[in-house]
């Protein structure tokens, strides 16, 4: 006879989203990261709410002030406490421009990652589903990989510019160029990863049960399939934020991007070049910002990524 009086009771079951963290928290370049990013991105949505200084005013009293720190080691150096980190050479608040030049770059490099999201799921799941269309819209996909994107990117600023601007004005046209431009030039790793993953789920167990009772396949991809693809969907998603934020940055320093009196990380670049060597802050302030949030996102997704992944979680 069985003695349960020292059996112990056996353990809650813990859910996957619990053992997912417990693994990220093990990570501390994503911890780190992601800490970094929600910094970020509160500073560049709230931060003009308390530095509240117009980035576009122009002050020829307070031009070319270098940031506070530089009276450090130059006690000659024209500093002010109400420019923290100087002023450029029109006497536009270098910490200003800092905060609306990242709402800037940020909400580009969100919205842009939510539509290759968007695009690159639904191709990736029509193709892996639907066999008949695996091989072209794959073959689209290729394609697409094929095509030169800085070349593609330039030539469409180009092309659709004025027309948009037009329609939407200065800022919310180049927005809405800008965005569709990196979404439909992005979206082709996500389609490939969750193509792959859902031709492995349509041959599980539950999905074939779900067909043989007469599941309709828009249920089926929405019960069954989009659910449990959602750890890879995850891990592209932050890399396609920062690839965003590379872009934005690159075209606006190219001057094919915002309008010169729109402040973004790239075009404080651009605007900077010129005087680089007498005023280097102004090149490294913005370079910096770019650089840790580009960064901080890749070490998230990259803690992401081992943590989503069960063959590495349970180590």
């Amino acid at each position: 006879m069985t003695d349960l009086s020292n059996q112990t009771p056996l353990a809650p079951p813990r859910s996957q989203w619990r053992n997912v963290w417990d693994q990220l928290k093990k990570h501390k370049g994503a911890l780190l990261g992601g800490g970094f990013l929600v910094f970020i991105t509160l500073a560049v949505l709230l931060g003009p709410y308390v530095w509240t200084l117009d980035p576009q005013k122009i002050d020829y009293r307070a031009r070319d002030f270098r940031p506070i720190y530089h009276a450090l080691f130059d006690a000659d150096a024209k500093t002010a406490w109400a420019n923290p980190l100087g002023t450029d050479q029109l006497g536009r608040d270098g910490l200003a421009n800092i905060l609306a030049g990242g709402r800037t770059s940020m909400a580009v490099g969100w919205a842009a990652m939510l539509l290759t999201l968007f695009i690159g799921t639904m191709i990736g799941v029509v193709a892996g589903f639907f066999k008949k269309l695996d091989g072209p819209l794959m073959r689209l996909t290729d394609l697409f990989l094929s095509l030169p994107i800085l070349p593609l990117l330039l030539v469409a600023v180009t092309l659709f510019r004025e027309p948009l601007r037009g329609n939407f004005g200065p800022e919310g046209g180049m927005f809405i160029l800008i965005v569709a431009i990196i979404g439909i030039t992005s979206w082709m790793p996500t389609a490939r990863i969750v193509r792959g993953d859902v031709l492995a789920l349509k041959e599980r167990e539950f999905v074939l049960a779900a067909r043989s009772i007469g599941t309709k396949p828009g249920a089926m991809i929405w019960r069954h399939l989009l659910p449990n693809v959602i750890s890879p969907i995850m891990v592209s998603a932050t890399l396609g934020l920062a690839a965003a934020i590379i872009t934005e940055s690159a075209l606006s320093f190219l001057g094919v991007g915002f309008p010169s009196d729109f402040p973004t990380w790239g075009k404080m670049l651009a605007d900077a070049v010129q005087r680089m060597e007498e005023f280097p802050e102004r090149v490294m302030l913005p370079g910096i910002a770019i650089s840790l949030t580009v960064l901080s996102v890749n070490y998230l997704g990259d803690g992401l990524r081992d943590a989503l992944d069960p063959r590495i979680r349970g180590r």
